[in-house]
C-alpha cells in the first residue's frame, strides 16, 4: 500500500473517529436544536465522503468534481454551526477553516491553479484534524 493511500485512508478515518461521535463527550453536540441529522450523519454522510472524494479529484486534475466536491464541503462548514450545533471555539474555528479553505479552493480551482487547490486542501484537513483533536473523548 503506498504512502498517499494510507495517509488517505487516515484522514478519512479521523473523520469518522471523532467530532461528534463520542456519545459521552459533554462538549460535543450530537444533534442541532430543530433539525434531525446528528453530528455523526453530517460527518459520516457529507463531510468525510466529500474530503475523500475531493481529495482524490484534485490529485487526478479533475477540476469539475474538485468543484462539486468543494462546494459541498463549503455548505458542511456552514451546517456545522448552525443550529445551535458549536459547542466550543475549537468547533468554530474548524468549521470556519472548512467554509474558507473551501473557498479558496473553489477558487484556485476558478483560476486553473491545482496546485494552489491543493496546498488549499492541505490547509483544510489540519484544520479539521485540529478540531477533531479538540473533541476526542477522554
Amino acid at each position: 500500500m503506498t504512502s498517499k493511500r494510507i495517509a488517505g485512508i487516515a484522514l478519512l478515518a479521523a473523520f469518522l473517529i471523532v467530532l461528534g461521535l463520542q456519545p459521552g463527550s459533554a462538549t460535543v453536540q450530537q444533534k442541532g436544536k430543530t433539525r434531525s441529522a446528528t453530528t455523526k450523519q453530517l460527518m459520516r454522510g457529507l463531510v468525510a465522503p466529500n474530503c475523500g472524494a475531493l481529495k482524490k479529484a484534485l490529485a487526478a486534475g479533475d477540476a469539475e468534481k474538485a468543484t462539486l466536491y468543494a462546494a459541498l464541503l463549503n455548505e458542511a462548514g456552514h451546517i456545522l454551526m448552525a443550529d445551535g450545533r458549536c459547542p466550543s471555539g475549537d468547533w468554530k474555528s474548524g468549521a470556519e477553516t472548512l467554509q474558507g479553505c473551501s473557498k479558496v479552493i473553489l477558487a484556485k480551482l476558478k483560476e486553473n491553479d491545482v496546485e494552489g487547490a491543493q496546498s488549499a486542501f492541505t490547509a483544510l484537513t489540519k484544520g479539521c484534524g485540529a478540531c477533531h483533536t479538540a473533541h476526542k473523548k477522554k
